[in-house]
Protein backbone atom coordinates (compact mmCIF):
# COMPACT_ATOMS: atom_id res chain seq x y z
CA UNK A 1 0.00 0.00 0.00
CA UNK A 2 1.36 3.40 -1.01
CA UNK A 3 0.69 6.60 0.92
CA UNK A 4 -0.30 9.69 -1.07
CA UNK A 5 2.10 12.66 -0.98
CA UNK A 6 -0.67 15.12 0.02
CA UNK A 7 -1.80 12.86 2.86
CA UNK A 8 1.80 12.57 4.16
CA UNK A 9 2.24 16.35 4.01
CA UNK A 10 -0.97 16.79 6.01
CA UNK A 11 0.18 14.19 8.58
CA UNK A 12 3.55 15.86 9.08
CA UNK A 13 2.12 19.40 9.16
CA UNK A 14 -0.53 18.55 11.74
CA UNK A 15 1.77 16.34 13.85
CA UNK A 16 4.38 19.09 13.94
CA UNK A 17 1.74 21.59 15.08
CA UNK A 18 0.36 19.14 17.65
CA UNK A 19 3.69 18.22 19.18
CA UNK A 20 4.70 21.86 19.30
CA UNK A 21 1.33 22.60 20.92
CA UNK A 22 2.02 19.94 23.55
CA UNK A 23 5.39 21.54 24.34
CA UNK A 24 3.62 24.92 24.69
CA UNK A 25 0.95 23.46 27.01
CA UNK A 26 3.68 22.08 29.26
CA UNK A 27 5.55 25.41 29.09
CA UNK A 28 2.36 27.13 30.26
CA UNK A 29 1.93 24.63 33.06
CA UNK A 30 5.54 25.09 34.16
CA UNK A 31 5.11 28.87 34.03
CA UNK A 32 2.19 28.58 36.46
CA UNK A 33 4.15 26.13 38.63
CA UNK A 34 7.16 28.46 38.74
CA UNK A 35 5.14 31.56 39.61
CA UNK A 36 1.83 30.92 41.39
CA UNK A 37 1.38 27.23 42.12
CA UNK A 38 4.05 25.53 44.16
CA UNK A 39 3.99 21.79 43.57
CA UNK A 40 7.46 20.33 43.03
CA UNK A 41 6.16 16.80 42.38
CA UNK A 42 3.79 17.97 39.65
CA UNK A 43 6.54 20.15 38.19
CA UNK A 44 8.85 17.10 37.95
CA UNK A 45 6.15 15.01 36.23
CA UNK A 46 5.42 17.75 33.68
CA UNK A 47 9.11 18.37 32.99
CA UNK A 48 9.56 14.64 32.23
CA UNK A 49 6.59 14.55 29.84
CA UNK A 50 7.82 17.75 28.15
CA UNK A 51 11.09 15.99 27.26
CA UNK A 52 9.14 13.45 25.15
CA UNK A 53 7.09 16.16 23.47
CA UNK A 54 10.24 18.08 22.55
CA UNK A 55 11.72 14.91 21.02
CA UNK A 56 8.51 14.38 19.00
CA UNK A 57 8.45 18.03 17.91
CA UNK A 58 12.09 17.95 16.81
CA UNK A 59 11.42 14.87 14.67
CA UNK A 60 8.53 16.58 12.85
CA UNK A 61 10.50 19.85 12.60
CA UNK A 62 13.21 17.88 10.75
CA UNK A 63 10.63 16.18 8.50
CA UNK A 64 9.05 19.55 7.61
CA UNK A 65 12.43 20.90 6.53
CA UNK A 66 13.60 17.71 4.79
CA UNK A 67 10.38 17.31 2.79
CA UNK A 68 9.90 21.06 2.22
CA UNK A 69 6.43 21.11 3.79
CA UNK A 70 4.94 24.42 4.88
CA UNK A 71 4.06 24.41 8.59
CA UNK A 72 0.54 25.45 9.50
CA UNK A 73 -0.05 29.20 9.28
CA UNK A 74 -1.69 28.94 12.69
CA UNK A 75 1.51 28.09 14.65
CA UNK A 76 1.66 31.49 16.41
CA UNK A 77 -1.98 31.17 17.49
CA UNK A 78 -1.53 27.53 18.60
CA UNK A 79 1.56 28.59 20.60
CA UNK A 80 -0.43 31.26 22.40
CA UNK A 81 -3.43 29.02 23.03
CA UNK A 82 -1.19 26.16 24.19
CA UNK A 83 0.62 28.30 26.76
CA UNK A 84 -2.72 29.77 27.87
CA UNK A 85 -4.34 26.34 28.22
CA UNK A 86 -1.40 24.98 30.19
CA UNK A 87 -1.18 28.03 32.43
CA UNK A 88 -4.92 28.27 33.01
CA UNK A 89 -5.45 24.57 33.69
CA UNK A 90 -2.63 24.57 36.25
CA UNK A 91 -4.03 27.62 38.04
CA UNK A 92 -7.23 25.58 38.48
CA UNK A 93 -5.26 22.92 40.35
CA UNK A 94 -3.50 19.61 39.93
CA UNK A 95 -6.65 17.72 38.84
CA UNK A 96 -7.31 20.24 36.07
CA UNK A 97 -3.66 20.29 34.95
CA UNK A 98 -3.60 16.50 34.71
CA UNK A 99 -7.00 16.42 33.00
CA UNK A 100 -5.59 18.79 30.38
CA UNK A 101 -2.90 16.22 29.61
CA UNK A 102 -5.34 13.27 29.66
CA UNK A 103 -7.87 14.99 27.39
CA UNK A 104 -5.30 16.03 24.81
CA UNK A 105 -3.62 12.61 24.85
CA UNK A 106 -6.96 10.82 24.31
CA UNK A 107 -7.52 12.86 21.15
CA UNK A 108 -3.93 12.28 20.01
CA UNK A 109 -4.21 8.53 20.61
CA UNK A 110 -7.10 8.31 18.15
CA UNK A 111 -5.43 10.77 15.74
CA UNK A 112 -2.15 8.84 15.63
CA UNK A 113 -3.94 5.50 15.32
CA UNK A 114 -5.81 6.80 12.25
CA UNK A 115 -2.51 7.87 10.70
CA UNK A 116 -0.85 4.53 11.50
CA UNK A 117 -3.74 2.75 9.79
CA UNK A 118 -3.32 4.88 6.64
CA UNK A 119 0.45 4.84 6.29
CA UNK A 120 1.79 2.52 3.62
CA UNK A 121 4.96 0.49 3.30
CA UNK A 122 6.62 3.43 1.52
CA UNK A 123 6.65 5.36 4.82
CA UNK A 124 8.07 2.72 7.20
CA UNK A 125 10.23 5.16 9.20
CA UNK A 126 7.44 7.71 9.63
CA UNK A 127 5.03 4.95 10.66
CA UNK A 128 7.54 3.54 13.17
CA UNK A 129 8.03 7.00 14.73
CA UNK A 130 4.30 7.68 14.98
CA UNK A 131 3.77 4.26 16.63
CA UNK A 132 6.48 5.11 19.18
CA UNK A 133 5.12 8.61 19.76
CA UNK A 134 1.60 7.22 20.24
CA UNK A 135 2.97 4.88 22.93
CA UNK A 136 4.62 7.87 24.66
CA UNK A 137 1.32 9.78 24.54
CA UNK A 138 -0.59 6.83 26.01
CA UNK A 139 1.99 6.69 28.80
CA UNK A 140 1.42 10.41 29.47
CA UNK A 141 -2.33 9.78 29.64
CA UNK A 142 -1.79 6.98 32.18
CA UNK A 143 0.47 9.23 34.27
CA UNK A 144 -2.17 11.99 34.17
CA UNK A 145 -4.83 9.65 35.59
CA UNK A 146 -2.40 8.29 38.20
CA UNK A 147 -1.69 11.88 39.28
CA UNK A 148 -5.35 12.82 39.73
CA UNK A 149 -6.98 13.64 36.38
CA UNK A 150 -10.73 13.35 36.74
CA UNK A 151 -13.78 13.78 34.52
CA UNK A 152 -16.21 14.01 37.41
CA UNK A 153 -18.48 17.03 37.81
CA UNK A 154 -17.25 20.26 36.27
CA UNK A 155 -14.18 18.46 34.93
CA UNK A 156 -16.37 16.67 32.37
CA UNK A 157 -17.10 20.07 30.79
CA UNK A 158 -13.41 20.96 30.76
CA UNK A 159 -12.65 17.59 29.10
CA UNK A 160 -15.17 18.27 26.32
CA UNK A 161 -13.86 21.80 25.72
CA UNK A 162 -10.23 20.66 25.51
CA UNK A 163 -11.09 17.73 23.23
CA UNK A 164 -13.22 19.89 20.94
CA UNK A 165 -10.50 22.54 20.74
CA UNK A 166 -7.87 19.88 19.99
CA UNK A 167 -9.97 18.36 17.20
CA UNK A 168 -10.60 21.78 15.65
CA UNK A 169 -6.87 22.57 15.76
CA UNK A 170 -6.12 19.21 14.09
CA UNK A 171 -8.64 19.82 11.29
CA UNK A 172 -7.32 23.32 10.61
CA UNK A 173 -3.63 22.39 10.83
CA UNK A 174 -3.99 19.53 8.34
CA UNK A 175 -5.20 21.92 5.64
CA UNK A 176 -3.70 25.37 6.34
Amino acid sequence: MKSSKNKIEEFIRVDHAGERGAVKIYEGQLLALNTFVKDENLKKVIEEMKVHEKEHCEFFETEIKKRKIKPTLFLPLWDLLGVGLGFGSTLLGKKAAMLCTASVEEVIDEHYQNQINQLGSDEKNLKKKIIKFREDELHHKDIAYEKGASKKGIYSIMDKIIKTGSKIAINISEKV
